[in-house]
């Protein structure tokens, strides 16, 4: 059903990153919108709540579930045997994933998805910003919160939308990745690194995800992809009727006084972000971009004001010499180019670096040694862990023994508390320096921004 169909839906598990956002532009569509979850957290909360959608109660009630509902979209943090989802099919209503939703309002579009174990958030925000510069009309599904937008996701009568394509699947009832529910026309790969061991044991069933993304591509359509990545070379060299296969690689610069100048010919542009996967991450969108009409010059214009995607390699903190940035990295792949990137931007500088393991596969025994060297490049390291997250997990417990061997760093501090968090980086000499936390959660509740306050005093 199309969206001037829709009267009344229902999200099982609205409060989702992806899924809340869904919500809300639904009820920005004049629909009636109701959900529920069995845990929401802020930011979704607080949005949820701001829009007047955030569940009376906390819980699966079948109650919630009617005749009069026209589809229900369901999240993939409710189980098989949901109540809410036994209702919804007991009574014959339409069910959707989160995915399979969003091409059904974009099957007459253009649709681009951006895929990749990384850089993925970043390169979707990149086109955004260009596209959103030169006043072009636009939809969006993308991963997180964007800087300058008011939801991570929005529908309209737009040609073309642009995708986040996540490969981890789509429900409890349907275990295909996000990714192949889009059917895209131009499909990006940035880059392949094993992660979600949880639903994909094995790197080989991993890898085999992208394989099929590539293989979906139709006639007619484009791959865009990393160079500069084996793998998905291998995956996007292979033949296929029709398909312009697209390379790209990180796009020269230089650093100057702490700031990255892209280089075009004889011009240098200066950009807000950094790193050599930044970089990567700019050459794919700008491919991405070529095919929507948008010219070099247009491009370098639109892309100096860019500076970055919320949580991604984000500017907290700058003060008497100390610089605070907050990524998403969590996995060891992200780790890596992080930690590596900020040492190569700021030679000058002690780089201390904080990672949170919090993810499943982080905290998962035999998935600890793909972290090996992953924080070798900052001067100080430190790793924190909450053990309640091994319980909630249903996880073996390990320690600072086996944390520090997988690293392959002696010197690694591994923490379990924020308050013995604050108390080593409070004992810090950070004069000339950048400090970097590094997750995909919130540290057990530490206060980043305040953190930074303190310390920059």
């Amino acid at each position: 059903m199309s969206l001037n169909q829709l009267k009344k839906v229902h999200f099982i598990a609205i409060g989702g990153s992806v899924m809340h956002n869904l919500a809300i532009e639904l009820k920005r569509h004049g629909i009636q919108v109701s959900g529920s979850d069995d845990k929401i957290f802020d930011p979704a909360k607080s949005e949820l709540e701001k829009h007047d959608l955030l569940p009376k109660e906390i819980g699966w009630n079948p109650e919630n579930i009617s005749e009069n509902i026209d589809c229900v979209i369901l999240g993939m943090h409710a189980r098989e045997d949901n109540p809410e989802l036994a209702e919804a099919k007991k009574l014959g209503l339409q069910i959707y994933s989160f995915p399979e939703f969003v091409y059904q309002q974009s099957k007459n579009k253009q649709r681009i998805v951006i895929a990749g174990s990384h850089g993925k958030t970043t390169i979707t925000a990149m086109i955004l910003h260009v596209l959103r510069h030169w006043e072009k009309s636009f939809d969006f599904v993308a991963g997180a919160r964007l800087n300058g937008f008011d939801t991570s996701v929005h529908l309209s009568e737009a040609p073309v939308i642009i995708i986040e394509g996540d490969e981890y699947l789509s429900s409890s009832i349907d275990r295909v990745p996000k990714f192949l529910k889009y059917n895209h026309h131009i499909a990006l790969l940035s880059g392949i690194a094993w992660d979600h061991i949880n639903v994909f044991p094995s790197f080989e069933e991993y890898v085999s995800q992208f394989e099929k993304l590539a293989d979906a591509t139709p006639k007619a359509g484009a791959l865009i992809f990393s160079e500069e990545d084996n793998l998905v070379s291998i995956i996007c060299n292979k033949e296929r009727a029709d398909v312009s296969r697209i390379e790209y690689k990180a796009h020269q610069a230089k650093v100057e006084n702490g700031t990255t100048l892209l280089i075009d010919g004889h011009n240098e542009i200066p950009i807000k972000i950094f790193g050599k996967h930044n970089l990567q991450n700019l050459s794919g969108a700008k491919a991405i971009l070529k095919r929507l009409g948008i010219k070099d010059h247009q491009f370098y214009e639109a892309i100096r004001s860019f500076s970055g995607a919320k949580n991604r390699m984000e500017l907290i903190k700058s003060t008497n010499g100390l610089k605070v940035y907050k990524d998403y990295a969590h996995s060891p792949s992200k780790v890596k180019a992080t930690s590596e990137a900020v040492k190569a931007q700021f030679l000058n500088k002690k780089v201390v670096a904080c990672l949170e393991l919090h993810t499943f596969s982080s905290l998962n025994k035999s998935f600890l040694k793909q972290y090996q060297d992953a924080l070798s490049a900052p001067d100080i390291a430190m790793v924190f862990f909450n053990p309640a997250n091994f319980e909630s997990k249903k996880l073996e417990a390990f320690g600072e023994e086996e944390i520090k061997s997988s690293f392959a760093r002696k010197d690694l501090p591994v923490v379990s508390t924020v308050s013995e968090l604050e108390e080593r980086i409070k004992e810090l000499d950070l004069s000339n320096s950048v400090l970097i936390f590094m997750s995909s959660g919130d540290f057990a509740g530490l206060n980043i921004d305040g953190l930074a306050e303190s310390i920059s005093n």
